[in-house]
């Protein structure tokens, strides 16, 4: 639970320093960059950790693709709330695939 969790707080981390900019277009490009990677560096503060403690207890596939939900759900979130953007009923029907893409690398062979 502690990989989960620290990839959680890593990603919601991420997903501002990535996309967090696009609410403050006017500012210039150069402090968008700045700030951003200011937020990246702490996203690595948990991103490290998480997979360090993580790897051993699941495979590096397992890893990735955990993240790669996380930071999909961290993101759906993310546009909704603070971008107020529209969740349109393909983006279900994408992380439905990725879901499955889940299923299988978890599965015991």
């Amino acid at each position: 639970m502690r990989t989960v969790s620290l990839l959680l707080v890593s990603n919601v981390f991420m997903t501002f320093a990535w996309y967090g900019h696009l609410k403050y277009k006017s500012s210039p490009l150069w402090i968008a960059i700045l700030v951003s990677w200011l937020i990246a560096f702490v996203e690595y503060c948990f991103q490290v950790p998480a997979n360090r403690i993580g790897h051993g207890q699941f495979t590096a596939a397992q890893l990735k693709i955990m993240q790669e939900v996380i930071t999909l759900l961290v993101f759906g979130v993310f546009s909704i709330l603070y971008l107020r953007e529209e969740f349109r009923w393909n983006y279900f029907a994408a992380f439905a695939c990725i879901l499955a893409a889940v299923y299988f690398a978890f599965r015991t062979p």
